[in-house]
């Protein structure tokens, strides 16, 4: 299983936020390239990198920021917020990006995220599943869909997806434990690879998210807050 750390991106700066409410932001680094090469240096290979900026202003916005952790790094950098147009999503893999996470787009242009799919493939494009109480939400988890978490990831599996990141907003830095019933679901009634994200809050929790079947685990808050040492996910990453 991945451990992919997250930097979460606003005014250039590594930010974590609670529930995805942008007024609880909490600044842990202003120098998120730094951060990325500490996550290197404990053999960290993954990293998701969001454009907090991009998701609430709808194209993308930090992709500077992306640019020198792939430049400074060997991390494989997925990307995700603000991709809305092909111009944004080229930027972004011009800019260093291995996979890029289409998420509120995938709800608002089905077709465009179907021709992105075919144009990258779908090795590089991966599906942000972003709900709260099942529901999809977008535009920065500002704005609620009416579609069931499972039946959109059906209708992209049969689009050819098979990547997804799901992120249980109600847990989202919350450091209260992952929603492992509703990704064992997903496990369960889909065959796409789950990375799980949002309220990881120690090791048990990874053990956990492996243990059911996830390919990758996305931990945030818990390493900025020391809940999670960087030392005990070498260990993990060591052992795989």
């Amino acid at each position: 299983m991945k451990i992919i750390p997250a930097i979460d991106i606003i005014d250039g700066k590594c930010v974590r936020l609670s529930k995805g409410d942008y007024a609880t932001k909490k600044i842990y680094s202003e120098d998120p390239v730094e951060t990325a090469k500490e996550f290197e240096s404990y053999g960290i290979q993954f990293l998701h990198l969001v454009d907090l900026d991009g998701a609430r202003s709808r194209h993308i916005v930090n992709h500077k920021v992306l640019e020198s952790i792939a430049r400074e790094t060997s991390l494989h950098i997925d990307f995700g917020g603000g991709l809305k147009t092909g111009g944004d999503i080229e930027t972004a893999f011009n800019s260093g990006a291995k996979q890029i996470t289409l998420g509120s787009i995938a709800v608002q242009d089905p077709e465009f995220c179907i021709e992105m799919l075919e144009k990258y493939g779908s090795e590089k494009i991966i599906l942000g599943a972003d709900c709260d109480n099942r529901k999809i939400k977008t535009s920065g988890w500002l704005e609620e869909s009416s579609l069931d978490i499972i039946s959109f990831l059906l209708q992209y599996q049969e689009k050819g997806v098979i990547q997804t990141i799901c992120t249980d907003i109600s847990k989202d830095g919350m450091l209260q434990g992952p929603s492992t019933d509703l990704y064992k679901e997903i496990l369960e009634k889909t065959t796409v690879k789950l990375t799980a994200s949002g309220g990881i809050s120690c090791m048990e929790d990874v053990f956990r998210m492996k243990e059911i079947g996830c390919s990758g685990t996305i931990i945030g808050k818990a390493v900025y807050e020391g809940k999670i040492r960087l030392k005990q996910l070498q260990q993990f990453i060591g052992n795989a």
